[in-house]
């Protein structure tokens, strides 16, 4: 190693004396890898030997204790130190480990399952509500305009669709497109169809948000575009008896990813007073627990359109059916949401599972 690079890795090692005290000598990555590599074997050996309790005496356990010790004192230095990426990842693991080893096994998969529901997704929501509410009022009243547009120029329908299609769209069509299909089918295919469409409404935010807008923009037009023709040939009752049973929730899940992912694209331009890094992976973070929290709604969503929807049910039971759902899930994230973020939560994975960083130095 040239001299260069030896100055460029150089560390300052801190070794725990007999009494407790630090001792800081200088030396390099290699030396100090050199000198602490047994220790770390060791502790490995020790956290795979803790799998089975009976394998460890108390002399093991006072040792994997103390070894643990040294090895999180040896991370923090290299962090502070040293910008090997490779060797700080794998001292986080063992870490880890190390750490769930003495304290016990980690919380049984339907802990973490109920925290996400009970308190990060709702965070999340929570935190940017005025993100997706905003960009559900814009939406609609899009929508309204296309569709009064259309309602009140007739010529413009003609320019959409011959007048057959026109017909047979407002006749049958629209009516029987939710019970064409058995309704198991329809769902699973609705869930899946929206859900894809949510996840690419977030995740395109990446690029300024301006996929985003297109895909904002598309879905406010097919909306409007069928109000406006079931409007004009006098059918708009029947449209808001077909679409607001299912589509409070759908549309509310849609603006959610809509306005999680503008969100993510203002990130990029103002990240605030986190660097754009950190911003993009805690906005980020955040938007994948949406991104997963939605999955769930869409499916309430889709079983409401394939079972509720095409229903013999009365009008205004099938819509009380919807609006009792959205009205509980907005209680959801209002209550849960702003309990969480009172709390401290910001819809962000716990602190002990984000990636180790390094820190710049001059």
């Amino acid at each position: 190693m040239r001299k260069a690079d030896v100055e460029a890795y150089r560390l300052t090692r801190y070794d725990t004396g007999r009494h407790g005290a630090l001792v800081c000598r200088f030396v390099d990555v290699d030396v100090f890898v050199a000198a602490h590599r047994a220790s770390w074997a060791r502790l490995e050996k020790l956290v795979e030997r803790a799998g089975r309790p009976k394998r460890l005496s108390g002399s093991d356990v006072d040792e994997l204790i103390e070894l643990y010790q040294q090895t999180a004192t040896h991370l923090s230095v290299i962090q502070s130190r040293s910008p090997d990426a490779h060797l700080i990842a794998q001292l986080s693991v063992l870490t880890a480990r190390a750490r769930a080893a003495i304290t016990g096994a980690h919380d049984p998969a339907w802990s973490d399952f109920s925290r996400f529901f009970v308190v990060t997704f709702p965070a999340a929501l929570y935190r940017t509500a005025r993100w997706w509410v905003s960009t559900a009022l814009a939406s609609i009243a899009v929508m309204t305009a296309i569709g009064v547009w259309i309602a009140t120029h007739p010529r413009v329908i003609d320019t959409i669709a011959p007048p057959e299609t026109v017909r047979q769209l407002v006749n049958s069509d629209f009516k029987h497109y939710y019970s064409a299909h058995p309704a198991t089918d329809f769902a699973a295919s609705v869930w899946t169809h929206n859900a894809l469409v949510a996840a690419g409404t977030l995740a395109f935010g990446i690029f300024l948000g301006i996929p985003t807008l297109l895909l904002l923009w598309t879905n406010c037009l097919n909306v409007g575009v069928d109000a406006g023709v079931m409007a004009a040939n006098g059918k708009l009752g029947e449209f808001f008896a077909l679409i607001l049973p299912h589509g409070l929730l759908e549309l509310t899940a849609v603006f959610i990813a809509a306005g999680t992912g503008l969100r993510i694209g203002w990130t990029l331009i103002e990240p605030g007073p986190r660097t754009r890094s950190d911003a993009l992976a805690e906005e980020g973070r955040a938007a994948f627990g949406i991104a997963l929290g939605l999955v769930a709604v869409l499916m309430v969503s889709g079983i409401i359109e394939a079972f509720v929807t095409p229903s013999p049910l009365p009008t205004w039971a099938r819509i009380c059916i919807g609006a009792c759902v959205e009205v509980a899930f907005l209680t959801y994230v209002a209550v849960l949401g702003s309990r969480a973020v009172r709390a401290g939560e910001t819809g962000d994975v716990e602190a002990g599972l984000r990636a180790d960083t390094v820190e710049a130095t001059a």
